[in-house]
């Protein structure tokens, strides 16, 4: 039997579907992520790993499994870049809401995700799908402007 301890809570408060991994090299879990052929258990797994490991590397792994075929790893991408509040994300994420080919799970969770990073250059691009006529992109999208509108106020109040 290993010894290996098995995390009880995120840094990011959250219960996650899976534990992080182990491994620690951005390479091998960004390898693992992208394999089409790895079980989802351990993808996810790879997925909080470079999540908890925060920074650039780990976001720009984390969007190379964009390419997935599977719309419940896409979603919970989207989801953990949201959490970790990296404006590198932007751009993948606005290319993500703005593709309409996109699973509609993905897309919701990528506009929430931009919301919650508060990166403004997201504002045209959320309000140009605040009309969406998917009722949960344009709700999501609604949401996002108004926690980013929220998020500047209160970077007012304290200047």
């Amino acid at each position: 039997m290993s010894d290996e301890r098995i995390p009880i809570t995120s840094p990011f408060d959250s219960v996650d579907p899976a534990p992080p991994s182990l491994v620690s090299e951005v390479d091998i879990l960004r390898s693992t992520l992208c394999d089409e052929n790895e079980r989802m258990f351990h993808r996810m797994r790879a997925l909080f790993a470079l999540r908890n490991k925060g920074g650039n590397d780990a976001v720009d792994a984390l969007c190379a499994a964009f390419d997935s075929e599977s719309a419940l790893l896409k979603h919970e991408i989207a989801y953990v870049l949201g959490q970790m509040q990296n404006s590198h994300a932007v751009p993948t994420l606005i290319e993500r809401l703005s593709d309409k080919s996109e699973d509609l799970m993905v897309r919701h969770e990528a506009a929430e995700a931009l919301g919650a990073i508060g990166d403004r250059t997201a504002m045209s691009t959320l309000s140009n799908f605040v009309d969406d006529p998917e009722p949960v992109i344009s709700e999501s999208c609604e949401v996002a402007i108004d926690l980013l509108e929220w998020v500047q106020s209160k970077e007012f109040e304290y200047h």
